[in-house]
């Protein structure tokens, strides 16, 4: 079974939390108390909201990684713009960007990884190389074509990370 990479990423910040919450944590909490009074302990009370906050970050992340673990990438396309993609692109005027598009949580307009979701990522869904599709930005309508297309699966197998 094939899996995104942001799985072993989110897999790895639950690791993380879980490890604040039950080592760090209850530190923190036994030293709060030794120093009396917890109704007017502040540190106590922050470490309680921390405590809270990282239960319910760790709730969101397991429903997360259960929503991300049941994308079949085997449904993913192997000859046009889906899930995974680096796809180059060349505007009217000749200007060339590569992107790639990725799930949410791994959005980032610096390093040009846009989403699904987004405008630009779903003019892209389903185009294949040397296919031209159009975008409504602020600015107005503007033209692309689709110059090189790497799918998810010809990034997987590039790197080896392809599991019977």
């Amino acid at each position: 079974m094939v899996e995104l990479p942001v799985i072993k990423r989110l897999r790895k910040e639950m690791e993380n939390l879980k490890r604040e919450l039950t080592v760090d944590l209850p530190k923190e909490l036994e030293r709060a108390r030794a120093h009396g009074d917890l109704s007017e302990n502040a540190e106590y009370a922050m470490a309680k909201q921390r405590q809270e906050f990282l239960r319910a970050r760790l709730s969101n992340y397991e429903l997360r990684l259960a929503e991300l673990a049941r994308i079949n990438l085997e449904s993913v396309p192997r000859d046009t713009v889906g899930l995974g993609s680096k796809v180059e692109i060349e505007d009217e005027e000749g200007a060339r960007t590569e992107f790639e598009i990725v799930v949410p949580e791994e959005v980032d307009a610096a390093l040009k990884r846009i989403s699904l979701a987004s405008p630009l990522g779903k003019a892209m869904i389903g185009r294949g190389e040397g296919d031209d599709f159009e975008v409504q930005t602020p600015k107005g309508k503007r033209a692309y074509s689709v110059i090189r297309l790497h799918t998810i699966h010809d990034l997987l197998e590039a790197n080896g990370s392809r599991e019977g």
